[in-house]
């Protein structure tokens, strides 16, 4: 009997070869041929289901803002102990920084397509669309800690792009207990500096 192929798997096939490749030796390394090597498939193979190479870029950038939305309402939807809103900010923040081998691929690919996205309007588009998700996020988990200042979220948004950077470029210098120990003191200094906004010495 001949082999039933799920198109939708083979796609998620190749599109989790393009991040592969991606983090090993950046998107110039993303070739049709390279990425249908990395998956174990021929060249025409992958064409089958991705037109071109630019095709196949923007589906592997799509699929980048899906798995950090999944884990994003993932995290919301958890019942945390007490419903501590805290928890919930900081295990949601923590869903864009590189703190486990799958995150960490990730943004090493985000930051190559941020690079390229700065000459390619489409790629720059997602770039847009992430940056601005990643504010609309953060505004949404301090506005439930009780902070609605949208230089507070722009603040802690921008944190996290530093650690991100940081942390892709010098894994070695910035650990994922140090990104926790860094994000944990932000959001407590924001924390204290709102209490204190609200509640000044008479």
């Amino acid at each position: 009997m001949p082999k039933i192929v799920d198109p939708e798997q083979r796609r998620r096939d190749v599109v989790d070869a393009v991040f592969r490749v991606v983090a090993r030796g950046g998107i110039q390394q993303a070739t049709l041929r390279n990425v249908a090597a990395e998956a174990g498939l021929a060249v025409g193979s992958v064409r089958h289901y991705f037109a071109s190479h630019r095709e196949l870029l923007m589906a592997a950038a799509r699929e980048m803002v899906r798995r950090v939305d999944v884990r994003v309402a993932a995290q919301r939807e958890r019942r945390h102990p007490g419903g501590d809103p805290y928890l919930v900010a900081q295990e949601v923040a923590g869903q864009f920084l590189p703190l486990d081998a799958a995150r960490a691929e990730e943004t090493a690919v985000w930051l190559d397509f941020v690079a390229a996205a700065r000459t390619d309007p489409a790629l720059g588009e997602i770039a847009v669309e992430l940056h601005d998700g990643l504010r609309a996020v953060a505004g949404r988990l301090l506005h439930r800690l009780g902070v609605d200042d949208p230089v507070a979220a722009e603040h802690l948004a921008a944190v996290l792009d530093g650690l991100t950077l940081g942390a892709t470029l010098h894994p070695d210098r910035l650990s994922p207990d140090t990104i926790r120990a860094v994000l944990h003191r932000h959001l407590t200094q924001l924390l204290g500096a709102a209490n204190e906004s609200e509640h000044p010495d008479v």
